[in-house]
């Protein structure tokens, strides 16, 4: 599981950093005013169905049925329902997309109230049907990320979404060597969002189509493809909670000047630990746990919840207060440049700390959500998910009035944890196992050290400030030396409390057939 986690990791590292880069460019191209407002909600809009259909999303409803299929009716069969899954989704998002393209004026009025009578609802509306194309490409590359991962082939589809970065952050550089308004630029950024998508899909199709995953590729209504939408729809949008929580954010934001910019970039940080350690664990969760119910091994079921729960706590935690204690200097390295002022890095950096308090509890969700999904169950997380959002947005309405984006952030905190707790008991009440006792010895030291580790990197920090004033490869620099000195902190504490053995773990990721491609 380690090693899988580590792969799928890797790719999200590597594809958050690419986003961090792609991020710093947009600021610097569009600041945090009303053009930046628009563009940056109509990209919510369509990454939050980006993260709905990929990020493991399809994975709680295809992997289940694709492995059932292969193991019970062989592998031609799995093929066969795999192409008419993929054939009707690629149908039903192209007629998705022209509908939302004649609806979106009204969409936007709906999810960007506040944008009603100023510029930024046409420019958001323009935007959003600009990146329209994506989801005809994100679909198909959604069903071939599930398969490959079914067949526990992580690697490509961890990093194909570089793809879609790298192309953007090409784009957003040369609009910037030849100076283009900030209007012009997120038209063409829009554009570009398109045409990554179909990049994307390309990287994915070549070994879904060589190993003969989804044959023939069909547009299918029979009873096994609606059982599959029956529980692929509540799943998608379960798995969707950090992504719907921040659009939910935005909308009560979009009445207040520059907060939602502040509020998408703050959320860009939280997005990192949350990719490298949820959803990683949550992709490698689903098969793990799908062959242990296929078993009906409860010791196996205990074993792979435990381990992920450990995993889990032991790289949210220290990410949680690293984002707390560093909030501002990390706002100021990655963001304050160009139409990006002082101003936009505190009003940040507060909703960044806010939103950080809700790290642990949307990494909790990832881990204890297999356990529902391998089993076919989708709608206890959907419920779990719903009750968050709905704590939120009524939060977020009393917060966001008397403390402005820092109190949405908060709110967004708030949701996620009602969703953490809620899942938690329904896991309880459902399989009756808990976690064993390894679990039980480690979780408890696994906090201790991360409560070292925020408290040693705060007294770092005051005495090694990372001044605004100063030039910004020397602060990049600080800032490297701080979380370089908090991870080694970290890594000291767990070994002196036993909570990892370095021999073991280093033999463990040596074992020949590691990382699969």
């Amino acid at each position: 599981m380690i090693r899988s986690v580590l792969t799928v990791s890797s790719g999200t590292l590597a594809s958050r950093l690419l986003g961090f880069a792609r991020d710093a460019l947009t600021a610097a191209l569009l600041g945090a005013g009303p053009v930046a407002d628009a563009f940056l909600m109509a990209f919510q809009l369509i990454n939050v169905i980006r993260r709905m259909l990929g990020e493991g999303a399809l994975n709680a409803a295809l992997v289940p049925a694709w492995m059932r299929l292969r193991d019970g009716s062989g592998p031609a069969a799995a093929a066969a329902f795999a192409g008419a899954v993929l054939g009707t989704v690629s149908a039903a998002l192209i007629a998705l997309s022209v509908i939302a393209a004649v609806a979106m004026p009204l969409l936007m009025m709906v999810l960007a109230p506040g944008f009603v009578g100023s510029e930024s609802l046409q420019l958001a509306a323009t935007n959003a049907r600009l990146m329209l194309p994506y989801l005809a490409f994100a679909g198909p590359a959604a069903v071939m990320i599930g398969l490959l991962n079914a067949r526990h082939r992580f690697a490509i589809p961890a990093f194909a979404p570089l793809i879609f970065n790298i192309a953007l952050i090409l784009v957003a550089a040369v609009l910037l060597l030849l100076h283009r308004d900030s209007h012009l630029a997120a038209l063409v950024m829009a554009t570009t969002v398109g045409a990554a998508g179909l990049l994307q899909l390309a990287a994915l199709a070549t070994p879904v189509r060589r190993d003969n995953l989804a044959s023939p590729l069909r547009i299918s209504f029979d009873a096994g493809m609606r059982d599959f939408a029956r529980k692929a729809i509540p799943g998608m949008i379960a798995n969707s909670g950090p992504q719907l929580l921040i659009v939910a954010g935005a909308i009560v934001a979009s009445a207040s000047p520059s907060a939602v910019a502040w509020l998408y970039f703050a959320n860009r940080l939280i997005e990192l630990p949350l990719g490298m350690v949820g959803v990683a664990v949550g992709t490698v969760l689903v098969p793990e746990l799908s062959r242990a119910f296929t078993r009906n091994d409860t010791a196996a079921l205990a074993d792979a919840e435990s381990r992920g729960l450990e995993l889990a706590a032991g790289l949210a935690l220290p990410a949680t207060l690293g984002l707390i204690v560093l909030s501002e200097p990390i706002v100021r390295v990655l963001f304050e440049h160009g139409a990006f002022t002082a101003a936009d890095t505190r009003a940040t950096a507060l909703a960044l700390g806010c939103l950080a308090l809700g790290l642990p509890a949307h990494i909790l969700i990832k881990a204890l959500s297999p356990a529902f999904f391998a089993r076919g169950d989708t709608m206890t997380p959907l419920l779990a998910t719903l009750k968050g959002i709905s704590v939120a947005i009524v939060s977020a309405v009393a917060l966001g009035w008397m403390f402005g984006a820092g109190g949405i952030a908060a709110a967004m905190a708030l949701g996620a944890w009602s969703n953490a707790a809620s899942l938690a008991r329904s896991v309880t009440a459902t399989f009756g196992f808990s976690i064993d006792a390894e679990a039980r010895r480690r979780l408890p030291r696994i906090v201790l050290a991360a409560l070292l580790m925020g408290g040693t990197l705060w007294l770092a920090a005051r005495l090694l400030p990372i001044m605004a004033g100063g030039h910004t490869l020397l602060q990049a620099a600080l800032l490297a030396i701080l979380i370089a000195f908090g991870i080694a902190v970290y890594g000291l504490a767990l070994l002196v409390l036993r909570v990892i053995d370095w021999h073991s773990m280093r033999t463990t990721l040596m074992r020949s057939g590691d990382l699969r491609p």
